[in-house]
């Protein structure tokens, strides 16, 4: 299957996410937040969001815009994975800002969570790079290829090697829920190197190969040249990132004031000077609706 270029979104604009896997930062406890559906008098948005460019950068122009239309607006910057969907949950916040959708789910099954994407930010497509080959053809055998650890994006490198007719995977299984032991034939033998998101650029030169998202990948310098494989836009649906919150919050008032302040004229202007506007943004798409077109019970 021919995958997209890199240069293919250099006009549209990760992911991380891509989203780092870092440190937690005990966010647990704490005074709960009052969201649900809210009354008039309620004017007060508390957002949890990492601390990393695409994210908070927007979040800052999206609270400056708030602000102007009379909402208090607190946030909390964090480098931390794992306790901003806990911390929504509890109701300590009414929204987080950090995770793609298949980030989000996989949490909320491991957490028996019932969190929803309430909207698109941007999209985190990703693909193969290489600082030693200039094509998957030119894989040795037994090359060495990092993947992300996290079980979200672990078989998104798997379905690129799968469609270039490199390894063979079990049928049936989405990407969401691919990972090395949906491996049924590997003739070249390559060996897997799983490691955290943030650290795929670290391991590149020590590998033949590595999975890494578009952003990380241009922050690191790397071009076309040095791209084996790209998803497709129809592989990228569940790499969307979203705004995050419990499902009461979903059609307030606030959540509607708030995915007009991220996707207003003004953030999309950020987006579009971030790293020559390589990040997509899906804001007409709907996050919800996508579920059934990736998600397996």
């Amino acid at each position: 299957m021919q995958r997209r270029s890199f240069l293919t979104y250099a006009l549209t604009g990760v992911a991380f996410a891509g989203v780092a896997v870092l440190s937690g930062c005990g966010l647990a406890g704490g005074a709960a937040a009052s969201a649900g559906k809210g009354g008039a008098s309620d004017k007060t948005i508390k957002l949890i969001v990492t601390e990393s460019a695409p994210y908070q950068e927007p979040t800052k122009i999206a609270q400056g815009l708030l602000e102007k239309d009379g909402w208090k607006v607190t946030v909390k910057y964090v480098t931390d994975i794992i306790q901003p969907n806990l911390a929504v949950a509890q109701q300590e916040y009414d929204a987080n800002f950090f995770q793609h959708g298949a980030y989000l789910q996989q949490f909320n099954t491991d957490k028996n969570l019932d969190l929803v994407g309430l909207f698109y930010e941007y999209g985190s497509p990703g693909g193969i790079y290489s600082l030693k080959h200039t094509s998957l053809e030119e894989l040795p055998r037994g090359a060495k290829i990092a993947l992300p650890v996290d079980p979200a994006n672990n078989g998104r490198a798997l379905f690129l090697l799968r469609d270039a007719g490199l390894i063979t995977l079990k049928k049936g299984i989405d990407v969401i829920h691919t990972s090395q032991q949906s491996i049924t034939s590997n003739p070249l033998e390559f060996e897997f190197v799983e490691v955290d998101q943030q650290s795929l650029k670290q391991t590149l030169p020590d590998v033949d190969a590595a999975f890494l998202f578009v952003r990380l990948a241009a922050e690191s310098n790397l071009t076309a040249k040095n791209q084996l494989a790209f998803e497709e836009d129809a592989d990228q649906i569940p790499f969307r990132c979203v705004v995050a919150g419990r499902p009461d919050f979903a059609g307030s008032e606030k959540a509607v004031a708030l995915r007009a302040a991220y996707q207003s004229p003004e953030v999309r202007a950020w987006y579009e000077g971030y790293i020559g506007g390589i990040l997509p943004l899906p804001w007409d798409q709907d996050p919800t609706a996508d579920l059934e077109k990736w998600l397996t019970a």
